[in-house]
């Protein structure tokens, strides 16, 4: 059975690296895109299931910055 954190784990851990490379807050990211900085931070750890509304919500504030939602699933250019 699929549980919370491997469900987020790719798009969680590439979201808080881009972050991070691009010197962002995850509050600001969160605010943006419609949550709180709880609320983020739990998708981003595993105690809330990321659903593909809020990866659009938040791909819609983070393409902003040069992220794309290729890099957020892991796929390499030309795969």
């Amino acid at each position: 059975m699929l549980d919370i954190t491997s469900s987020n784990s790719i798009v969680a851990i590439r979201l808080k690296e881009a972050i991070t490379e691009k010197g962002l807050k995850q509050t600001s990211i969160a605010n943006r895109a419609g949550y709180t900085a709880q609320e983020l931070n739990d998708m981003l750890n595993g105690r809330r299931i990321m659903r593909a509304a809020d990866i659009s919500s938040i791909l819609k504030v983070i393409r902003e910055f040069g992220i794309d939602a290729n890099y957020l699933f892991g796929i390499e250019k030309g795969e």
